[in-house]
């Protein structure tokens, strides 16, 4: 017998032991998952974006089928027909979960806050937020360099080329989250969408005095507090120079926003623009 042959059946024999042994390696080894993951994970969006609470998709459909409870179980990124369906699949009943979406806390952009100096560094809020101030006086704004932008998977968020800041699409936004995590500065706030009230908060975090926050940004929050004055539900708290509103206590009546002489608070509704009417 030849060499060449020799060798291909000695390559071959190899070939075939090595198929057995794994195949009885596979077997020996295997490790069972519930069908109904797969199933439920088909439905999933296929973000990852850890809005759940949970690792990723797979976690989280590995969760819902292995529960005896779909209490708590929300997919920021499915909505409420998808939870129906996985509901449908393991055999329980979903509860609606309470939607909410990102609110930005800047309103400070190219006209508010003057530029005055440029940075020509990396493109990124990350890397100017830890090197750089910024190009305005403000340390608390908006960079503007879309690390938000990259981290939102659900395209929610654009950089305004106007402005210069951030602008969330209220929309497509899933409340996951991502954009909380990212920004170096803490602008976004995840809040309860109620579509029976509109969300209100201070569209500003600069924590300095008022005089130098005035000087600093035109529509900046300076803690003078008439917000919390007017605000008959105690929705409001001002503190370092800074006022809050508690979007749980808060009934969307806009009372603080007529109130501040700053333009700092803002809101997503419709009963805002009527509320001024009736004032007017």
């Amino acid at each position: 017998m030849g060499v060449i042959s020799t060798t291909v059946l000695v390559l071959g024999g190899i070939g075939v032991l090595a198929a057995v042994v794994l195949f009885f390696v596979a077997k020996k080894f295997h490790v069972y998952e519930n069908p109904k993951i797969a199933e439920i994970e088909e439905l999933l969006p296929g973000a990852n974006c850890g809005g759940c609470g949970m690792s990723g998709c797979h976690a989280f459909a590995k969760a819902c089928a292995e529960t005896d409870s779909l209490d708590g179980f929300v997919c920021t990124g499915a909505g409420k027909d998808i939870m129906d369906k996985i509901s449908v699949i393991v055999g329980l009943e979903a509860k609606a979960g309470i939607r909410r979406v990102a609110i930005m806390k800047c309103n400070g952009g190219c006209e508010q806050r003057q530029i005055v100096n440029n940075y020509d560094g990396v493109t990124s809020c990350a890397m100017e937020g830890t090197l750089y101030q910024g190009e305005t006086d403000c340390n608390y704004g908006c960079l503007g360099r879309g690390d938000c932008v990259s981290a939102c998977i659900f395209g929610a968020l654009t950089i305004d080329p106007h402005t210069g800041i951030a602008v969330v699409d209220h929309d497509k936004c899933t409340g996951c989250g991502k954009c909380v995590k990212t920004c170096p500065r803490g602008l976004f706030e995840l809040v309860e969408a109620n579509p029976e009230k509109p969300i209100v908060w201070v569209s500003c975090v600069n924590r300095d005095k008022g005089a130098l926050a005035m000087k600093e940004c035109n529509v900046s929050c300076i803690g003078c507090g008439k917000c919390k004055r007017t605000c008959t539900h105690d929705a409001v708290e001002v503190a370092d120079f800074v006022a809050h509103i508690n979007p749980e206590a808060c009934v969307g009546c806009g009372e603080c926003e007529s109130a501040c002489p700053r333009n700092s608070i803002t809101h997503i509704g419709n009963l805002l623009p009527q509320l001024k009417e009736a004032e007017s």
